[in-house]
């Protein structure tokens, strides 16, 4: 097997990331668009996200890029968040992953938080003037995997990026590069490495920026000034992660894995996490997500680092065992709020 084309790819990211990387925990609050942070598919929130070395399928455009083609032929799925339950916030997502010949896989993937109506408020209507709105968050990803002799798959994914209002936008670009390599008798062993959100700064324009001043010379017309919104980044960053599959008889799987991110803009995370399979039909998993460097209960993040889920996946019939229809739920513990729940609806053709 030629390995050196996927592993060109593996250095480009690392020499990406290099340069990606320069931040600390002070540079906290600098990024914006920290929806692309946010998980709706319910697999691999059961374990933290922290699966990049095992993710697959339309779940794969969210984590890492290379797992898109490690599925049978076509994967359909579909994601609901309640996201911090209590704010009315949540996430609606929507995939499909195709295999293109032998070896490769198209993907396309669209993401949208739902923040509900919000009642406007002004300085003399305090209490709401009765009308609502609603910001507009979405991002609609393409992506391509290549797998190399089912050892190694490298892929790349391309993000449009929008936020909105009825009188302000804000658009932009992100680059998402993965590998993840497969090992071991039974292909048990995985790991992966994932760089996610390298893109364009974005800038808020629009009406709502535009503001009224009287004309400087007396004059008993008002001239209209356009502001400049300030650049923000990205939340790029850097995900390096393995997993061992433990197989008990023809009927038992265990694995366990663990999970390092590089954050750019915030402060770094070590986890790991485990999934026990019976029959790959029930599937139960926990993990357990730290963030480095926290030193008092304020600095905590918001997760406070436990999550669990469960998978049913059924196959369509004996004779299609790669068809299968699977339901997935998962629970992540906040600090604050009621924490956020997870829905999934995958379709495997």
């Amino acid at each position: 097997m030629n390995i050196k084309k996927p592993f060109y790819v593996l250095a480009c990211c690392l020499m990406v990331s290099g340069a990606a990387y320069g931040g600390n925990p002070d540079r906290q609050g600098e990024a914006g668009a920290y929806e692309l942070l946010m998980n709706p598919w319910a697999r691999s929130a059961g374990l933290h996200s922290m699966s990049t070395a095992m993710v697959r399928g339309v779940e794969a455009m969210q984590l890492n890029i290379a797992g898109l083609g490690r599925v049978n032929k076509m994967e359909i799925g579909f994601g609901h968040s309640l996201y911090l339950q209590g704010t009315g916030i949540r996430l609606n997502a929507a995939g499909l992953s195709q295999r293109v010949g032998k070896s490769g896989a198209f993907g396309i993937h669209l993401m949208a938080v739902d923040f509900g109506d919000i009642p406007i408020t002004t300085n003399n209507q305090p209490e709401g003037t009765g009308a609502t709105f609603s910001p507009n968050f979405f991002n609609l990803g393409l992506g391509y995997s290549h797998m190399f002799e089912n050892r190694v798959s490298v892929g790349i994914l391309v993000r449009a990026v929008s936020e909105s209002l009825s009188n302000v936008t804000a658009f932009g670009f992100a680059i998402d590069a993965g590998v993840q390599y497969v090992t071991g008798p039974s292909d048990n062993f995985k790991f992966g490495i994932s760089l996610r959100n390298v893109g364009t700064p974005m800038t808020y324009r629009g009406e709502a920026l535009s503001v009224q001043r009287p004309s400087p010379n007396g004059g008993s017309y008002q001239l209209t000034l356009d502001q400049r919104g300030a650049k923000f980044e990205l939340p790029s960053l850097l995900n390096i992660g393995l997993s061992q599959d433990l197989y008990f008889g023809s009927y038992h799987r265990l694995t366990v894995l663990g999970n390092f991110a590089s954050n750019s803009f915030s402060r770094d995370q070590l986890g790991a996490g485990v999934e026990y399979a019976l029959r790959e039909i029930f599937m139960l998993r926990a993990g357990y997500n730290y963030e480095l460097g926290v030193s008092t209960a304020a600095e905590a993040p918001v997760y406070s680092g436990i999550s669990a889920g469960a998978t049913l996946e059924m196959p369509f019939s004996k004779d299609q065992k790669e068809s299968r229809l699977s339901i997935d739920y998962a629970f992540r513990a906040t600090k604050v709020w009621s924490g956020t729940h997870n829905f999934s609806l995958r379709i495997g053709l």
